[in-house]
């Protein structure tokens, strides 16, 4: 077994006692390493550039389900959304409007999800906390037809603190759940917390993550290599 689907085997047992789902990020990852974790059966993969997940989803399997996980510009969106299977980072109300109208315009409906900003980097992109539910209201109101809502995603911040990386998860999961509690039979695929990453996805579990974002700790480096 390679170190690839050794990584998987382990990790595909951290998150099947949690619910959760791996979405491996494939960026710089060479088109071998990707497909050795597709011959191991991973299908869903992320990538922060746009042109990158178009050029992989090209090369690879047509069963691969390919989300996209960085800052989206928006001269970028038109090209993305035919493509994507899930926008994790809409981090802007006029983000989302701009994907609602593309979207109408290709006769589409994009999945996407909602980035909050709970990191202390200041630089790190994201709707306040605030701004969440009055923006899921418009989408519960019927204002987005070209979206679909399914959840929110969010990075903590970079750091070894895992009391602070806690408090930054807890934060974002209940927002969550109040926003379930709001709209869940208005938004029918609010069903997703995005939260974790190689560093601190062990964390992220523990405050019901959904869904975990890893590179690092997936493509490990081969004996080549090291």
């Amino acid at each position: 077994m390679n170190q690839v689907a050794a990584a998987l085997e382990l990790i595909d047992r951290a998150l099947r006692s949690k619910g959760a789902r791996l979405v491996a990020v494939s960026k710089y990852q060479t088109d071998e390493r990707v497909m050795m974790a597709y011959d191991a059966g991973q299908r869903i993969f992320a990538e922060n550039r746009v042109q990158e997940l178009l050029a992989k989803k090209a090369r690879f399997p047509s069963d691969c389900e390919w989300h996209f996980i960085g800052h989206l510009q928006s001269n970028k969106v038109r090209m993305l959304l035919p493509a994507v299977g899930l926008i994790h980072s809409v981090d802007s109300e006029t983000l989302l409007e701009q994907i609602n109208r593309e979207s109408q315009r290709l006769g589409i409906v994009t999945r996407v999800l909602l980035q909050v900003h709970i990191a202390q980097e200041a630089h790190k992109f994201g709707l306040k906390a605030e701004e969440v539910l009055p923006l899921l209201n418009r989408c519960a109101n019927g204002e987005f037809v070209g979206t679909r809502v399914g959840g929110l995603m969010g990075m903590a911040s970079l750091c070894e603190d895992e009391r602070q990386i806690g408090k930054e998860f807890s934060g974002l999961s209940a927002l969550f759940s109040d926003a379930k509690d709001l709209y869940g039979t208005r938004l029918a695929d609010f069903k997703e917390l995005s939260m974790g990453m190689s560093g601190d996805y062990p964390i992220a579990l523990q405050y019901g993550s959904t869904m975990i974002r890893l590179g690092s700790g997936v493509f490990q480096p081969d004996d080549a290599q090291q």
